[in-house]
């Protein structure tokens, strides 16, 4: 399930996952703040509830009470809604020692259920793909794959353990706003999620506005490596990083709004050799170090990208920076925007 996008992660995340073994299992679902014995949410929203996605239509029949999730993003979701999910996805790359964020760290503090604590959620790894089994031992009464990769196997899989929401269209292509839509709906939180929405872009639109040289900006993310086989790749439209740019008042360059047409994919390969071709007034793109981004700059092809050629290159080296944005959630955002935007800003004054 997760090959595919993982291989694209590399290209984004460049990640190199690393087997883990089960954390604390059982742990039942409440609301954030909820100190009642139950630990049971408040639901607004009248059962049977049905939640349309790409394998057809799920039916929860009453208000879900151990909510487990697969993927990123999920779990960040429920949490923002006030639901302590009873298993997730460990972080393993991008996270901290905890197998975990900071903004899901201090989430789950607010609401009694750090990790490493009896109320917190069980983590199980991902590095092989799903883990039917570790999620099969929470016994969750619904499963969160809002944002996933779920092959029809999974789901026929995962269906047999729980109520699964899988994804609506496109693999890894739900933006965080059908997540949170979704999620909210299926957890009888529609009110909710709506007003989380909301004040979330509420959030990055205040935030942005102290950046005025962002605005109307063209840009560009991808990642620039000169040592790889392929040392140029571009997201699209679709995926979480273009769309982040995008909800901050930049607008995706050109070039690569004609090369994603009839493309159905969050990344395309680019030629290293028509790398001058990647016209926009900023570039962003995740390296590895300094040494990386000064490589990058010196490279005979990759230097000679107009806004690598001009400065305006924004370079990402912190791996939770990156998760923070290529798994967008209304948890991880308004942690972003502190650290991302001064960058941006930076390179937009230079274009």
């Amino acid at each position: 399930m997760e090959f595919s996008r993982r291989q694209g992660l590399k290209l984004g995340l460049f990640a190199s996952v690393a087997a883990l073994g089960v954390g604390l299992a059982g742990c039942s679902t409440g609301a954030v703040g909820d100190s009642s014995p139950q630990g049971t949410q408040a639901s607004t929203d009248t059962f049977p509830v049905t939640v349309k996605h790409i394998y057809g239509e799920t039916v929860i029949k009453s208000a879900p009470q151990r909510v487990a999730t697969v993927s990123w993003v999920n779990d960040d979701v429920a949490i923002a809604l006030g639901v302590v999910p009873v298993g997730m996805p460990k972080n393993e790359w991008g996270g901290n020692e905890q197998g975990s964020t900071p903004w899901k760290d201090a989430a789950l503090e607010k609401a009694g259920a750090a990790i490493g604590t009896d109320k917190a959620p069980a983590l199980y790894s991902e590095d092989d793909g799903v883990n039917f089994t570790e999620i099969a031992k929470t016994n969750p009464d619904i499963i969160l794959a809002a944002y996933s990769g779920l092959t029809q196997e999974d789901y026929d899989k995962l269906s047999k353990i729980a109520p699964v929401i899988a994804f609506p269209k496109t693999a890894y292509g739900t933006s965080w706003q059908d997540s949170t839509t979704m999620i909210g709906a299926a957890l009888g939180k529609s009110a909710a999620a709506k007003d989380l929405i909301a004040a979330t872009e509420k959030t990055i639109t205040d935030q942005a506005a102290k950046y005025p040289s962002i605005k109307g900006k063209t840009f560009i993310y991808g990642n620039l490596d000169p040592g790889a086989a392929e040392a140029v790749s571009v997201f699209t439209s679709g995926d979480n990083r273009p769309k982040f740019l995008s909800s901050i008042g930049m607008e995706l360059a050109p070039v690569i709004v004609a090369a994603e047409k009839g493309v159905d994919a969050f990344f395309l390969p680019w030629s290293a050799e028509k790398a001058n071709e990647l016209d926009s007034q900023v570039f962003v793109s995740w390296v590895a170090d300094e040494k990386a981004k000064d490589a990058i700059v010196k490279d005979p092809l990759l230097g000679q990208i107009p806004a690598v050629k001009k400065g305006a290159f924004v370079t990402d080296s912190d791996n939770t920076l990156t998760l923070s944005i290529s798994a967008s959630s209304p948890l991880s955002l308004p942690w972003t925007l502190d650290k991302f935007l001064p960058l941006l800003g930076a390179a937009a004054d230079k274009a």
